[in-house]
């Protein structure tokens, strides 16, 4: 345990301090080595130490197992410490905060002008030597002391930093932070934060064991009614009952289990009919599991209804005279039932002439499909796009639409209506409204459709927008539909690579079916013109695909994760171990298992 150094020691570090940063010689022993090395490695990443930007990177999400489960625990912790100049803090493992809780008025005041608050990230990679960023690195307790911060603006502060790990996995899942000032900072400040880390672990244990319980219950009971196959998850476990071990492939369980991690994030129960990766059609029923504490996760049941051949991709559709499959919708591609479905909805809404609002998440092809509906229909017809994310004037933009929506013919697509503020959806219902009164309202008006992400998070003023929308359909994510990425990656590779002989091999194909594909197709659009832009013709192996195809996290990663992402799958595939990558990239070797954890990378030999 480090122990607050002295005002004598405090000089002498930030004499060390200052040498450290102008290249002057550190007099031996003068600084602590688990400081000294946190200063190399902050260094190595450019902080500035004497301005050292907080970067805002979000809101805190406090429906976080962490969060939930630290709650009274800090809660009680105050009470306890009873106006003390301490403050408690709980950050995320990227080290931004989640909780701040402080009693004493000055010292909330000063952390508030230092920018640790919540949204902001204390990353030793951004502020340099600090309890929480430099507790995360290291992956164990840490304190540091006045002029041991690498900022200097943190030399009044005194800081202790623990880690919370998952009780089963033994992940880190965040970290406990106490902060005071330096002159009131003492031995038990380590020892305070390193039993509160306990504590909130132990709880983790509690809660982590009823969240499985209940979810281990409702598999079992749908087990019970079932005799097919029935697959449950959460972020820690998986279970599959023989049924589904015996008649689903690997790729079948795969896309199911991702059904069932929507459920969790949505917490909707869902009915849906979809033909698997191996042919086999199934009807499927995927339903969230709950806990006392909250969401536990969730339960996909199967019914196997028929076994159907799969169409074959279109190049080997060539080589056996076979036609290439086909959606049935003129520059679509997929031969799936959910994907046949959606297509076969959007020609039957397009064929009687009601408008229609088109909901799904961003890149599933919403506009594509229209486009394609309405070529199929009036292939001589024009189409106009109007995007509601790209209008300077909001107000101005809704009156346009209006007025090209209450006269004239072809087809008008108000993308991203849900993004409008209210005022112009005010404005744009009202002159809908006014033009549907009209007794000269044409019988040709245009066929008009929006697209929206959310139907469910709608807002009164969209809804009178919508209400002259008397259709609706949703589009599916990729991952729903993932069987179709072997249609649909010739398809495009056959039109980004300009007619080039370039094909995918059954490597690459694998690994791109594995991938969650958050951004759905427009994201793998994007990745297949980085791999043209690399590999012109011939066949696209594993090296060629980008960092991101080595990633099995599911969720969008900011900018800046995206780039240190991208950095490490590089790194690990020019270093013969993942030890000369930490080096290389200026990591520790613990810290680089950590990102490749955090960041689900995999690499295929």
């Amino acid at each position: 345990m480090a122990v607050a150094p002295s005002t004598g020691r405090q000089q002498a570090l930030a004499k060390a301090r200052e040498n450290f940063l102008t290249d002057d010689p550190v007099e031996s022993g003068a600084v602590r080595p688990a400081i000294l090395n946190s200063w190399l490695r902050s260094r190595s990443w450019d902080v500035d130490a004497g301005n050292a930007p907080v970067p805002f990177v979000k809101d805190p999400n406090h429906e976080m197992l962490l969060v939930r489960a630290s709650q009274p625990i800090l809660a009680q912790l105050c009470d306890e410490l009873d106006r003390a100049p301490v403050s408690i803090i709980l950050t995320d493992t990227q080290g931004t905060v989640l909780e701040r809780l402080t009693s004493d008025t000055e010292l909330e005041r000063q952390l508030d002008r230092v920018d640790l608050a919540p949204g902001f990230s204390y990353s030793e990679q951004f502020v340099g030597t600090n309890g929480i960023g430099s507790a995360l690195e290291s992956r164990a307790p840490f304190e540091v002391f006045g002029h041991e911060h690498y900022a200097e603006k943190l030399d009044m502060l005194a800081c202790a930093g623990a880690p919370v790990s998952h009780p089963t996995t033994g992940a880190v899942l965040g970290l406990l932070d106490l902060t005071c000032w330096s002159r009131d900072a003492g031995p038990l400040l380590a020892a305070l934060a390193r039993t509160t880390s306990q504590r909130i672990e132990k709880n983790l244990l509690e809660s982590t064991g009823i969240r499985e319980l209940a979810l281990f219950r409702e598999y079992l009971r749908t087990c019970r009614r079932t005799t097919g196959p029935v697959l449950a998850t959460n972020a820690d476990v998986v279970m599959m009952n023989e049924a589904a071990h015996r008649r689903l492939s690997a790729d079948d369980q795969t896309v199911l289990l991702g059904h069932a991690a929507d459920a969790v994030s949505t917490a909707r129960r869902a009915v849906m009919e979809i033909e698997l990766p191996s042919g086999l059609e199934a009807r499927v029923l995927v339903k969230p599991a709950w806990s006392e504490t909250g969401p536990a996760g969730g339960v996909v049941q199967v019914r196997v209804e028929e076994f159907a051949p799969r169409s074959l991709p279109a190049g080997r559709a060539a080589a056996t005279g076979a036609a290439a499959p086909s959606a049935a919708l003129p520059g679509v591609a997929g031969t799936s039932r959910l994907w046949r479905g959606c297509c076969q909805e959007i020609r039957a809404d397009r064929r009687s002439g009601d408008w229609l609002v088109v909901e799904g998440e961003p890149g599933t092809g919403k506009l594509t499909l229209l486009r394609a509906a309405q070529r199929l229909a009036d292939p001589s017809g024009y189409i106009r796009v109007h995007d509601a994310a790209d209008c300077a004037d909001p107000r101005a933009w809704a009156k346009l639409v209006g007025r090209e929506l209450a006269a004239g013919d072809g087809m008008i697509v108000l993308r991203h209506l849900d993004r409008l503020d209210a005022d112009a959806l005010d404005d744009l219902a009202a002159l809908l409204d006014e033009a549907a009164r009209s007794p000269d309202h044409p019988l040709d008006r245009p066929w008009a459709a929006a697209t929206v992400t959310d139907l469910a998070a709608s807002t009164p003023a969209l809804d009178r927008v919508l209400s002259h929308f008397p259709r609706s359909m949703s589009v599916p994510p990729l991952r729903h539909h993932i069987e179709d990425l072997r249609d649909l990656v010739p398809y495009l590779l056959a039109r980004l690579s300009r007619g080039e002989d370039l094909a995918c091999s059954p490597e690459a194909m694998r690994l791109l079916m594995r991938c969650p594909w958050p951004g759905n197709v427009a994201q793998l659009v994007r990745t297949l013109i980085e791999v043209t832009q690399r590999r012109r013709s011939g066949m696209v192996r594993v090296q060629d695909l980008p960092p991101e195809c080595h990633s099995s996290l599911r969720r969008v990663l900011t900018p800046l994760e995206a780039m240190e992402r991208d950095a490490i799958v590089r790194s690990l595939r020019e270093s013969k171990s993942k030890t000369q990558a930490a080096s290389a990239l200026g990591m520790s070797r613990a810290t680089i298992y950590r990102k490749i954890r955090e960041y689900g990378i995999e690499l295929t030999e």
